[in-house]
C-alpha cells in the first residue's frame, strides 16, 4: 500500500502484513500531537487519532526522508515523527528501539478507506484510552484485549529475536534525526482546554 505527506514530498510504501492492529487512541498525547501539527482531518469527533500498529520494517520510505523531521511531547516521550514539509504525521515509536513497535497513522496511508478497512480492520475497532475521549465512545472490551494481546505477543517475538527499528534509529540506537522535545509550557499550550 502507498504511504504519502500530504504535499507529495515524503513518498513510501507499507506492508499491510507487518500490521499487528487498527486502534483509534483517544489519549491526550495523541491530541496535543495533533493540534502541535495543525492539521485537519487528524482527529475524529471524539478527539481519537486512528492509527495502525506494526512492526517497523512494513514501512519503507522510497522518497523524501530529507524532509523527515521527530518531536516529543517531552523529555520520556514517544518520538513522534512527520513530513517536515506539510506536517502530515508519519508514526509513533517508543525511545527505545528494542521496543519493536511503530504506529503508523491512517492519514499517512495514500490508499482509500475501503482499502484500508479491507487490511488492517474497520476504524474504531480497537479503542485505547476511551476515558479520554472528548466525546462518548463506545469500547469493545473483547477488541482492546485481542489488540493488546496481538501487540504484545509481536513485541515479546521481536525482543526473542533481537529485532530493532532499524528504520527511525542509527546503529548507535539514536534516532536518525534529533527530536524537538517540547518544554513543559508548550505542552501545556497544546492541552485539551
Amino acid at each position: 500500500m502507498k504511504l504519502s505527506c500530504r504535499c507529495g514530498q515524503v513518498q513510501g510504501e507499507f506492508n499491510p502484513a507487518r500490521s499487528y492492529t487498527r486502534a483509534t487512541c483517544y489519549c491526550a498525547d495523541c491530541r496535543a500531537f495533533a493540534r502541535w501539527l495543525g492539521g485537519d482531518g487528524l482527529l475524529d469527533a471524539a478527539g481519537g487519532s486512528d492509527i495502525v500498529a506494526m512492526a517497523p520494517d512494513g514501512l519503507r520510505f522510497t522518497q523524501g526522508l530529507d524532509q523527515l523531521a521527530c518531536m516529543s511531547l517531552g523529555p520520556r516521550g514517544l518520538l513522534r515523527w512527520y513530513a517536515r514539509c506539510c506536517r502530515t504525521p508519519l508514526g509513533n515509536v517508543p525511545r527505545n528501539p528494542k521496543l519493536y513497535y511503530l504506529g503508523l497513522p491512517v492519514a499517512a496511508i495514500a490508499e482509500s478507506e475501503a482499502a484500508v478497512t479491507a487490511c488492517c480492520g474497520a476504524q474504531g475497532h480497537t479503542i485505547i484510552s476511551p476515558e479520554s475521549a472528548t466525546a462518548a465512545v463506545n469500547p469493545t472490551r473483547g477488541a482492546l484485549l485481542a489488540g493488546t494481546l496481538r501487540i504484545v505477543s509481536r513485541l515479546a517475538s521481536a525482543r526473542l529475536r533481537g529485532r530493532r527499528n532499524a528504520l527511525l534509529f542509527a546503529a548507535d540506537g539514536q534516532p536518525i534525526r534529533a527530536p524537538q522535545v517540547l518544554s513543559l509550557g508548550q505542552r501545556r499550550a497544546l492541552a485539551d482546554g
